[in-house]
């Protein structure tokens, strides 16, 4: 055994000269393994960039298309506010009349004369008017024209007490105080924007006669185009405010770009239910803190404005009269003042910044809030288009599910 192990041949040792080819050429190979990584590497880093190109390009593509969307959409609306203007039957203008104070006298018969020279009520059935005029203080009486009785004797204490119906009193006496014959028509509000019109005029009959037919909007959170947009058909014979209380709220149609109805009765009692939406915002639903719009919170607005709370003030109506241009924000979602300087000369004199962004500003703005690219978002949440909603609504909406 030890003479076959001493026997056995010793394997022979490399040499040095055996090894350089071998080691050039593994070294040649793993260069070109390296030189196709990299290629591979910078073939992929290609692909990634023209995909984020063409991501971009198609997102700044889409958000321009969104931008022409919603210009057409505001020229729809005005559009079929012209349309309705131009077939709707005008209601006679009122009449000469008789001195109030002396047809007072007479009784049912001059409340009748005084409700009929004024043109206001719809027919002229004075059998109907005389059935009204009986009923006097009734907050369940419902005179055919636009007068919601009940409203009218809770905000003008005096008229219950006025010994007539109250629709005799407002145009006795109401007028002259510009008090308010409905929650949907702010007589003061009207007097300021259409006083060279007017004349003798009041606000509620210049507006029935003549102020719907011009567009020119009844309350600071109605609005007739944005109305009358969602309605192409709306009725010939009828003021669009007469329209929503009728049944347009039931369609589940939206009086101005700041209230969803669908968003604001999610929030209201089943009881309330019943109730056109924004009749019941500007009743009882605002003090309770209901939001009118995923974009606007009241009760944040009153709890970050406490001197707008103070005052009493509703807080829509407040942000759309002045509360944007003092600056002030109508919920943590949206930057007033933000808004204003990216939009710049783009943004109308007199659009509120808000509105301005639902209807078209939001896609013309590198970033909707300060760190919040629109471009990033709607890139992230494309849905949104097909919901019809820009990305701070749709970032809002999201953020208020449970």
């Amino acid at each position: 055994m030890a003479k076959t192990a001493a026997s056995a041949p010793k394997p022979a040792e490399a040499h040095p000269a055996d090894l350089a080819p071998k080691a050039a050429a593994v070294a040649k190979k793993v260069a070109g393994l390296r030189a196709d990584l990299a290629l591979a590497h910078d073939l992929v880093h290609q692909a990634q960039v023209r995909e984020a190109l063409t991501r971009s390009e198609l997102t700044l593509a889409l958000g321009a298309a969104l931008k022409a969307r919603a210009e057409a959409i505001a020229d729809a609306r005005r559009d079929a506010l012209a349309g309705w203007a131009a077939r709707a039957r005008r209601p006679p203008q009122p009449s000469g009349r008789t001195s109030q104070r002396l047809l007072l006298r007479l009784g049912v018969s001059g409340e009748v004369r005084i409700i009929a020279d004024s043109r206001l009520w719809r027919g002229e059935d004075q059998a109907d008017i005389a059935a009204y005029v009986r009923r006097r203080a009734d907050p369940a009486a419902a005179p055919r024209t636009l007068f919601d009785q009940a409203w009218y004797l809770a905000t003008q204490p005096e008229a219950a007490g006025f010994g007539r119906s109250p629709l005799v009193h407002y145009l006795t006496r109401g007028i002259a105080i510009d008090a308010a014959p409905h929650p949907l028509f702010d007589a003061a509000f009207y007097r300021r924007r259409s006083a060279a019109e007017l004349g003798g005029a009041s606000p509620l009959a210049h507006f029935v006669h003549a102020g719907a037919w011009e567009g020119r909007d009844p309350h600071p959170l109605f609005d007739l185009a944005h109305y009358a947009g969602q309605r192409p058909d709306l009725a010939a014979d009828e003021d669009p405010i007469s329209h929503y209380v009728r049944r347009g709220w039931r369609d589940g149609l939206s009086p101005h770009p700041l209230f969803d109805p669908a968003w604001y009765r999610r929030q209201i009692p089943r009881q309330a239910a019943d109730a056109a939406p924004l009749v019941h915002y500007l009743t009882e639903g605002w003090r309770q803190g209901l939001s009118p719009h995923p974009l606007f919170d009241s009760k944040w607005y009153l709890e970050q404005y406490e001197d707008i709370a103070a005052a009493g003030f509703e807080p829509l109506t407040h942000y759309l009269g002045g509360g944007a241009a003092e600056g002030r924000n109508p919920s943590p979602w949206f930057d007033t003042t933000h808004h204003v300087a990216a939009r710049g000369s783009d943004l109308e004199a007199d659009l509120n910044p808000l509105v301005d962004y639902l209807q078209g500003g939001a896609w013309a703005m590198a970033e909707s809030r300060p760190g919040f690219p629109t471009a990033a978002y709607l890139a992230q949440s494309p849905e949104l288009v097909a919901l019809g909603l820009t990305p701070l609504e749709h970032w809002a909406r999201k953020a208020a599910k449970p």
